[in-house]
């Protein structure tokens, strides 16, 4: 009878929440081989917590180990693995720190840090291996941020009894950061500058992508906004350049094109900060989600403080503003995440791992461009409650960020390139270096204005920019309904048409934008002037902005019909018409390159 009770009182009381059929078959693979090391690929949002603590109460209930310990990449991922763990009876301490030597009496294990390891690996080796032990390690990518965490990790679980890894994200390291646990084997490798090699190629025991995911409902479908725009900057010596996100050509212009839209001084931010919040608003009011909110990514502090201020002018809401160094940020995470606040103005806090399934809407607001932090920042937003949600996402029309979107639905390991491929600007292979403000002077970079359009919808790849059929919903247009449902139920719009609904919302917002904007104090909107007449174009700036929005619409109209990059095209178009760029060109230029584009098309 007592040790009746003692079994009792060690085998977890499981959830009743029944498993998804990934996680099931994933789950008979693992115990069919009964491995000491197994890697479960799966894409955010598809329940990996989940699957790893059933496993692990599976485990302790057969007595094959007789302690978890969880390892993650933040404090605040801490809290989130112990209060899942505490749901399926499975008591883990969220709060041991390496001052305490074992165990604390009454629990299974303890979730910890991947910095919190690399700080005693020998105190975490000690306590792995004074009993079976089961190590989970979370987002497992995160052992190989640099040599010294990946040696910690293995030195400190070497001789632990069994090791689950979990990653969900496409990522890339150096190729002498190998990761502690995870098998590779050598593989063609193509590089950035697309020579290829011989590189080393992780292999998952398990993988569930995106698409897999889709598919079962599991995740929600994902609608990528891009949003192009006219930039003009001083540069370091002293020259006024303007250019189009979607036209510059070399990365260096188009890299200072992108850091001047994301400028708060200009109008690209507000522009798009008010079609998140209209988004927002629909899937609140029609969209059958009343809770739904939207993630606002920063580059850094000073710039999140600064959208904070413009969300509260431009949607007449203040945000939840989390910030890292910020002692408050895991109760304002939690706080967002079952509160009602519309939108939340964040750097990294909100990138992985977190929670937060009432979040639909993402805005792309930071020049962070990897594979991986692209990856796991899309991953909160598409988490499916309901079958009928769906995310938006809206970006920068940027070639990186583009490319990354494109590739959403393919199945990516872990690659470890060979030294010659790998990226002379360490754009892709560094994990998110830490930015640092440089003073502006007027020997520097200096951005001065932006503005902000529509350019088209991403949809599988292609580039859809709505121009092919009328927005207005009248005359028997087969978008008679997209009132009622803006981007409502999947597979209710095609490609063709969500672009069309969007640039038509698109305009309706600039008026809006214009008079929120302006300055709060005066309390006067600004002037509107009617439309110029044709003959007096030559003289108006306003005509000339317009033919630039037609120049770029039909370039991105080339671009789906031809299934080649923007940037190619608004090459080849300069070369056919010579001149400046669209952003600086005379109304004649523009003109002349618009009467090109249609006989391309």
């Amino acid at each position: 009878m007592a040790s009746a009770a003692r079994a009792e009182a060690v085998a977890p009381q499981r959830t009743s929440r029944p498993l998804r059929a990934w996680q099931q078959a994933a789950l008979e693979q693992y115990e069919q081989e009964s491995p000491k090391d197994f890697l479960v690929t799966a894409t955010p949002g598809a329940g990996k917590t989940t699957f790893a603590l059933t496993l692990a109460a599976r485990l302790l209930q057969r007595r094959e180990v007789a302690r978890v310990i969880v390892v993650c990449p933040t404090d605040h991922l801490r809290l989130q693995w112990a209060e899942a763990a505490d749901r399926m009876g499975i008591v883990l301490d969220p709060n041991l720190t390496n001052a305490v030597g074992p165990v604390r009496a009454g629990t299974q294990g303890y979730v910890t840090t991947y910095a919190q390891v690399a700080g005693k690996p020998m105190l975490h080796a000690a306590r792995a291996t004074a009993v079976k032990t089961v190590v989970i390690l979370d987002e497992v990518h995160h052992a190989g941020d640099g040599l010294s965490w990946g040696e910690a990790v293995e030195e400190a679980y070497g001789f632990a009894a069994r090791r689950l890894c979990l990653t969900g994200t496409p990522f890339r390291t150096k190729p002498d950061e190998r990761i502690p646990f995870v098998r590779y084997e050598e593989d063609g490798f193509e590089g950035d500058d697309g020579e290829g090699g011989m590189g080393l190629v992780s292999r998952a025991d398990y993988t569930y992508g995106y698409k897999e995911a889709l598919a079962d409902s599991v995740v929600r479908p994902v609608v990528f906004a891009a949003y192009t725009g006219t930039s003009r900057w001083r540069n370091s010596a002293g020259e006024v350049v303007a250019a189009s996100l979607s036209e510059a050509g070399t990365r260096s212009v188009e890299m200072q094109a992108w850091r001047t839209a994301l400028d708060p001084k200009g109008q690209w931010v507000p522009h798009v900060i008010a079609a998140m919040d209209d988004r927002i608003t629909h899937l609140r009011e029609e969209g059958g989600m009343p809770d739904a909110a939207g993630l606002i990514l920063a580059s850094d502090q000073d710039d999140a403080r600064a959208y904070a201020k413009i969300v509260r002018r431009v949607t007449g809401k203040a945000p939840e503003l989390i910030l890292s160094d910020d002692p408050k940020a895991s109760k304002k995470i939690e706080r967002f995440a079952t509160g009602s606040a519309r939108i939340a103005v964040c750097v990294r806090m909100i990138s992985e791992g977190v929670d937060v399934p009432r979040a639909a809407v993402l805005a792309w607001m930071t020049s962070y461009r990897t594979p991986l932090f692209f990856a796991q920042a899309v991953g909160r937003v598409v988490r499916a409650r309901a079958a009928h949600e769906s995310a938006t996402v809206f970006l920068p029309a940027v070639r990186p960020l583009l490319s990354l979107a494109a590739s959403m639905e393919e199945q990516r390991n872990h690659v470890m390139p060979p030294p010659k491929a790998q990226d002379p600007e360490g754009l892709d292979l560094e994990p998110l270096p830490a930015k640092e403000r440089e003073p502006v002077t007027m020997k520097q970079f200096e951005a001065l204005e932006a503005d902000a359009r529509f350019a088209h919808v991403l949809h599988s790849g292609t580039a859809h920019t709505g121009e092919g059929r009328p927005a207005t919903g009248r005359a028997g247009d087969d978008m008679a309904a997209e009132e009622e449902d803006f981007l409502g139920i999947p597979g209710l719009l095609t490609p063709e048409q969500t672009a069309s609904l969007l640039a038509r919302r698109d305009e309706e917002l600039r008026l809006r934008i214009a008079q929120r904007v302006h300055d709060d104090d005066t309390g006067e909107l600004p002037i509107v002037e009617d439309h110029p007449d044709e003959d007096d174009a030559g003289r108006s700036w306003r005509d000339a902005a317009e033919l630039r929005r037609e120049v770029n619409r039909l370039v991105a109209r080339v671009a789906a019909k031809t299934s080649r990059p923007h940037g190619v095209v608004h090459t080849e178009l300069r070369k056919a018409v010579p001149g400046p760029p669209s952003a600086s060109a005379s109304v004649e230029v523009l003109r002349a390159r618009r009467e090109r584009l249609r006989t391309m098309l």
